[in-house]
C-alpha cells in the first residue's frame, strides 16, 4: 500500500481519512498473521516500490507466491543464484518421507512457489521445492538440459545430506512435477544413482535414487522421433539440445529432427524413456486429455500419448505405471497428490501401482 502523508499514531492528522495510521496498524495486523504487507510514505523504510504501479507490474509479472512461509526458504543448494529451495518440516517425532517438487515452464521459467504443501504436511509428509537454473542461463552448458537435471540431482542429495537435521527418512523420498518439471522427476526416476562414494564433497557421496515419481503432463521421451511418430504435430524439445537463437524462443521442431543424428548419445542419457530399467522405482502419470496415438494433438507438448508409450515401456521391464487420463481404465488414483501420500506411507515401493 502507498499512502502519501506520513503516519503520527495517536495524534490529530490534517487529512484523517487519508492518514498513513491506517497503514501501520493494518500491517502490523498483515505482518501477525504472515501476510506480506509493504507501507509506503515519505521516510518509510524497507521501500521495495515507490508507486502502485510499480508495485502492481512486479507483482503480476512475478513468481507466484508462497501458499504458506516455508520453515527455511531459499536454502542454497549450489552456486548459481536459482539454486535455491524451500524446505516444509511436516511435525512427526520420527523421520518423515519427504516429497521434492520441480516446477515446470520448459525449463525456461516457473519458480518453486507454485505448489501448496498443506496437504502433504497433514498427511506427515515434509516438501522441499526447488529452483534450478533455466536453459536459457545454461547455452555455455552442453547440452543445455544437463543444467536444469543436474541441478535437480544436486538438490535431491543435499536434502538427503540434511536429513538429520531436517528429520527426513532418506529412502522414502518421492518426485513430483507438471511438464517439464514432470520430465526432470521422471529423469531422476530413471537414472542410474549418480552418487560418488569417493568425493570430497559430502552431499556428492549421497543417492540420486527416488522411492517413486508422480507426475502431470510429462514429456516422457525427448526423442524427436518418437515424438513425431506417436504425435505427428510434435513442437517441443529442441531447445533441450540445440542453443538458443535470439531471432527465435527455441529451436524450431523440423531442426531438432533434422539434428537427431548428432544427439543421440544425449538422447539416451536425458530422455527418461530410454532410460527405464527394471530395477527404477514405481511411477505414476496423469494427463488432461485421453490419448490418440499417431493423431495429431491439440496440445501435443503434454499429450497423453507420452504416457501410452512410456507405460508401455515400463510394463516391458516390470516397472509399476499407473496412467490417469479422462477414461482411463484401472484407475486407483484420482491425482498425483493422492498417488504420492499412499506411495510415500506404503510398506513397499512397489506395492501400490497397478499396470
Amino acid at each position: 500500500m502507498s499512502i502519501a502523508r506520513k503516519c503520527c499514531r495517536g495524534q490529530e492528522q490534517k487529512d484523517p481519512t487519508h492518514t498513513a495510521n491506517y497503514g501501520v496498524k493494518l500491517q502490523e495486523r498483515c505482518q501477525s498473521v504472515g501476510v506480506d504487507c509493504e507501507l509506503v510514505y515519505p521516510g518509510a523504510t524497507d521501500v521495495k516500490h515507490k508507486s502502485v504501479e510499480d508495485y502492481l507490474i512486479a507483482s503480476l509479472k512475478g513468481p507466484p507466491r508462497r501458499a504458506m512461509k516455508p520453515t527455511a526458504a531459499d536454502v542454497s543448494y549450489g552456486p548459481h543464484e536459482r539454486n535455491v529451495l524451500d524446505f516444509y518440516q511436516a511435525k512427526s517425532d520420527k523421520p518423515t518421507p519427504l516429497l521434492l517438487f520441480i516446477h515446470g515452464g520448459g525449463w525456461m521459467g516457473g519458480d518453486k512457489n507454485g505448489i501448496d504443501p498443506k496437504s502433504y504436511l497433514a498427511a506427515g509428509i515434509s516438501v522441499v521445492a526447488i529452483n534450478y537454473r533455466y536453459i536459457s542461463q545454461a547455452q555455455d552448458v552442453s547440452p543445455p538440459v544437463k543444467a536444469p537435471l543436474h541441478d535437480a540431482a544436486r538438490a535431491l542429495q543435499f536434502v538427503r545430506s540434511k536429513a538429520s537435521e531436517w528429520n527426513i527418512d532418506k529412502v522414502r523420498i518421492g518426485a513430483n512435477g507438471g511438464s517439464a518439471g514432470a520430465c526432470s522427476s521422471l529423469w531422476l526416476a530413471f537414472h542410474p544413482d549418480m552418487a560418488d562414494a569417493k568425493s570430497d564433497d559430502p552431499v556428492a557421496r549421497e543417492s540420486t535414487r527416488l522411492w517413486c515419481a508422480a507426475v502431470d503432463g510429462a514429456q516422457t521421451t525427448l526423442d524427436p522421433q518418437q515424438m513425431k511418430d506417436w504425435t505427428p504435430n510434435s513442437s517441443y524439445g529442441g531447445h533441450a539440445f540445440f542453443k538458443l537463437d535470439p531471432a527465435k524462443e527455441t529451436p524450431q521442431f523440423a531442426e531438432f529432427l533434422a539434428g537427431r543424428g548428432k544427439i543421440l548419445p544425449w538422447i539416451a542419457e536425458y530422455s527418461p524413456y530410454a532410460l527405464v530399467t527394471a530395477d527404477d522405482p514405481p511411477i505414476y502419470l496423469h494427463y488432461g486429455t485421453p490419448p490418440a496415438l499417431g493423431q495429431e494433438q491439440k496440445d501435443p507438448t503434454h499429450t497423453a500419448n507420452f504416457g501410452v508409450k512410456l507405460q508401455e515401456r515400463c510394463q516391458e521391464v516390470g516397472v509399476p505405471c499407473e496412467l490417469v487420463y479422462p477414461g482411463a481404465p484401472k484407475v486407483k488414483h484420482t491425482s498425483s497428490q493422492a498417488y504420492l501420500v499412499e506411495s510415500l506411507k506404503a510398506p513397499s515401493a512397489k506395492v501400490i501401482s497397478a499396470n
